[in-house]
């Protein structure tokens, strides 16, 4: 069984950006998700005002912010390639007291966009947080996760 190794750190044990140069660049896709739950009583306190806050529509303001994260991705995560990219979707639908967050980033490119799509779920839940904390600090984001990865040596399905 072949060992796998983490690829950022170099053979001194130094962080290191990927060296991507020699790839063959290819249409690659990710989806992520992640949950954003509340105490019942605040959820249905913003669903009757149709989650609508003092700030402006929540969902739209996140999913506009999880757009902005996926392009700002790699000036946060050190490691991250500046890549281009083709589509970002960011998709909130409300559940039992919680939103549930999906993200789909898609490229053409030497590298995936995994790194991207978490990000963008990441960003769109930290901006409900930061839109309804004044109503509650009991808001819990959650299940951030890789759901699919398509395109360069290995694909992933949850």
């Amino acid at each position: 069984m072949m060992q796998k190794k983490l690829s950022h750190i170099d053979e001194s044990g130094n962080a290191t950006m990927v060296d991507v140069s020699q790839k063959i660049a290819s249409v690659r896709t990710a989806i992520a998700s992640g949950t954003i739950k509340f105490p019942p009583e605040v959820f249905k306190s913003l669903s009757d005002q149709d989650f609508v806050g003092k700030k402006g529509s929540i969902v739209q303001t996140a999913v506009i912010a999880g757009i902005q994260g996926v392009k700002k991705t790699a000036e946060l995560i050190p490691l991250c390639h500046q890549i281009n990219l083709s589509k970002i979707n960011v998709e909130i639908e409300p559940g039992i007291d919680a939103f549930q967050i999906t993200c789909t980033v898609k490229c053409n490119e030497k590298t995936g966009v995994e790194m991207e799509a978490l990000t963008g779920v990441s960003i769109a839940a930290l901006t409900i947080y930061d839109m309804c904390k004044a109503l509650s600090q009991d808001i819990v984001i959650g299940a951030i996760q890789l759901e699919q990865k398509t395109g360069g040596k290995n694909d992933f399905q949850r």
